[in-house]
């Protein structure tokens, strides 16, 4: 999609995505969730929505599919961190979104949701990313997701996260390939923003 239309359509969504988004923030702080051990978890998923409104456009095949984007942006750690289950994002996607797109934000949320698991390793395995790689638009929020982590321990040393710097730098060779569709040429929601793959290099 042209990156001016793709705006148009946030533009066209603003006040239904603001409320998506206070939904969000007060659903994390529900569960008195923080990121960083200082912020409020809204601070993250405000930055993960802004990459998806930032390179979404490459990505997104219809101006109704922005609202759905965005929804995931902000829900994504929402089973996996604020104690919801896919139904119960399914139904709050529902109230902002018509049917078939609130499947698509709810799929993206679901794939999105690490697997149990011991170690970082066995919550992000082969099952996980398969998910991603699978589900329309998942590919493009989780790199979002990533991008927004990368940024923020790479701007803010000696907080907690910096500690995870050489950690998002070991792993982006192989997060980038696990988190890239073989049918991103056929189709293309499955596809990750080369603008937004080269941002997250420059890190």
């Amino acid at each position: 999609m042209e990156r001016d239309r793709y705006k148009a359509a946030l533009d066209a969504s603003r006040t239904l995505i603001d409320s998506m988004r206070m939904r969000a923030h007060a659903l994390h702080d529900s569960v008195n969730q923080k990121y960083d051990r200082t912020h409020p978890y809204g601070y993250h998923l405000d930055m993960v929505a802004s990459g998806v409104a930032e390179y979404g456009a490459s990505v997104c095949a219809t101006e109704a599919d922005a609202a759905a984007m965005m929804f995931a942006a902000y829900f994504h750690d929402s089973i996996e961190d604020a104690r919801l289950t896919y139904n119960d994002v399914l139904a709050i996607a529902r109230e902002y979104l018509s049917d078939d797109k609130a499947v698509i934000a709810a799929e993206i949320v679901y794939a999105l949701t690490n697997e149990k698991g011991r170690t970082r390793a066995e919550r992000a395995d082969e099952r996980y990313y398969s998910g991603i790689r699978s589900t329309p638009y998942a590919p493009m929020v989780k790199l979002a997701d990533r991008l927004a982590n990368m940024a923020y321990s790479a701007s803010h040393s000696g907080c907690p996260n910096s500690s995870m710097r050489e950690v998002y730098r070991a792993e982006l060779p192989h997060f980038l390939l696990a988190i890239t569709s073989d049918m991103a040429s056929a189709d293309p929601r499955l596809a990750l923003p080369a603008d937004m793959v080269k941002s997250i290099k420059s890190l």
